[in-house]
């Protein structure tokens, strides 16, 4: 089937999918009103096969020192993925099944798939990692941009991590964990039951941000627009929390927007 855009409805929830470009979610529209940021780079896009930074785009896979192109220099930032087009492999009315193969500058074999579920009030985004060959460390994550503003008042963020990991200079967890401190922040979090954020539009929209993964990634440092990551382990994951993909074990991950009218 072709990458061209793909349009999901259900009541009066619209969601445009873009496989030709990164496979992302690039419009996400409640009764006419659009909740992502648009453009090129924005949407909602997936982060495989790691998130946010890793430490000078080098990894340690096995035994061997892989290097990934610095795309944020000093540091390679939120896979390959997204830079490239997608495969669609079955649409419907409210439902879309896209993959993507790893390939070079990833040096493994992997399948990527992404069901986008959406329904009258909630969308799902289910991604996995799978591999027939040799294992290889991976990540899971979405980035959303989510608009600030709605026409209304600025949204707020309500969520209460246990732990937020203490950034250092170079944008990266240090490995200490501290209380959570206040905003603006470009910054990960633990929250050991499952990632749960509220974000409300005041009297136009609450949508709540659910996974099942225990890390969450907030950037709000831009006036645009606000980031909410779920993710399967914290930025620079593959070399300090690796989550090896095997032909036994995929690597499987799951977030739902959910929402509601004020």
């Amino acid at each position: 089937m072709s990458d061209e855009d793909i349009t999901l409805t259900a009541g009066d929830a619209e969601v445009t999918v873009q496989p030709g470009n990164g496979g992302r979610v690039g419009g996400l529209r409640i009764g006419g009103v659009e909740l992502l940021r648009q453009g090129e780079r924005f949407g909602c896009f997936p982060m495989v096969p790691w998130c946010g930074r890793i430490r000078d785009g080098r990894f340690l896979d096995g035994a061997e020192v892989r290097q990934m192109p610095l795309n944020a220099p000093p540091h390679a930032i939120h896979g390959t993925v997204r830079d490239h087009a997608w495969r669609t492999a079955r649409t419907s009315r409210d439902e879309a099944v896209l993959t993507y193969e790893l390939v070079d500058p990833w040096p493994h074999p992997g399948l990527v798939t992404q069901i986008v579920a959406l329904t009258e009030d909630a969308l799902t985004l289910t991604m996995s990692v799978e591999t027939y060959e040799s294992s290889f460390p991976a990540q899971i994550g979405w980035h959303p941009w989510f608009n600030r503003n709605l026409g209304g008042e600025d949204v707020t963020l309500d969520f209460a991590p246990a732990w937020q990991e203490e950034r250092g200079d170079d944008h990266l967890p240090t490995g200490n964990r501290l209380d959570p401190k206040p905003g603006p922040w470009d910054d990960c979090f633990g929250m050991p039951g499952g990632v749960e954020a509220t974000l409300t539009w005041p009297g136009q929209l609450e949508l709540k941000v659910t996974s099942r993964q225990e890390w969450v990634v907030v950037y709000d440092e831009q006036r645009e627009a606000v980031c909410v990551e779920p993710q399967t382990g914290p930025p620079n994951g593959l070399n300090t929390l690796p989550r090896l993909v095997t032909p036994l074990e995929p690597l499987e991950a799951t977030t739902t927007w959910s929402w509601r009218r004020l």
